[in-house]
């Protein structure tokens, strides 16, 4: 088990890398311009880059915490951030006619829910 959490907790860590690295670097009118991304045009620029800095912190969270052996409790409160941000992104979304992206952000939910039970519970990393 210990294996898939580790699985579940890279994976989560690629998509905040990408998603972050997208919205911190690319610039506000080409991430409206593409698909899932038409929020942007709505939100200050400092509010994305905010939320791409939130997300590259927490690509690092779910993964080196626990890889350094350094306050490996912030892998399970890493990933119960993530299912907050989930549920923002969701809403976010639906909001602008993105179903298809809200089932996406569920899916992650569910993957970074699975990471924080099973590291506060029986699988502490």
């Amino acid at each position: 088990m210990n294996v898939v959490l580790w699985v579940a907790a890279g994976l989560l860590a690629v998509v905040a890398l990408t998603g972050g690295a997208g919205k911190a670097f690319v610039p506000k009118a080409r991430l409206a311009a593409a698909p899932g991304g038409e929020w942007t045009a709505e939100a200050a620029p400092g509010f994305v880059k905010s939320l791409g800095a939130l997300e590259l912190l927490a690509a690092l969270g779910l993964i080196l915490p626990a890889l350094t052996g350094v306050a490996p409790v912030l892998v399970p409160v890493t990933a119960v951030c993530w299912v907050l941000l989930m549920v923002g992104a969701m809403i976010t979304h639906v909001r602008h006619g993105s179903a298809g992206f809200a089932v996406l952000n569920l899916a992650y939910l569910a993957v970074a829910a699975f990471v924080a039970w099973g590291r506060f519970g029986p699988f502490p990393a």
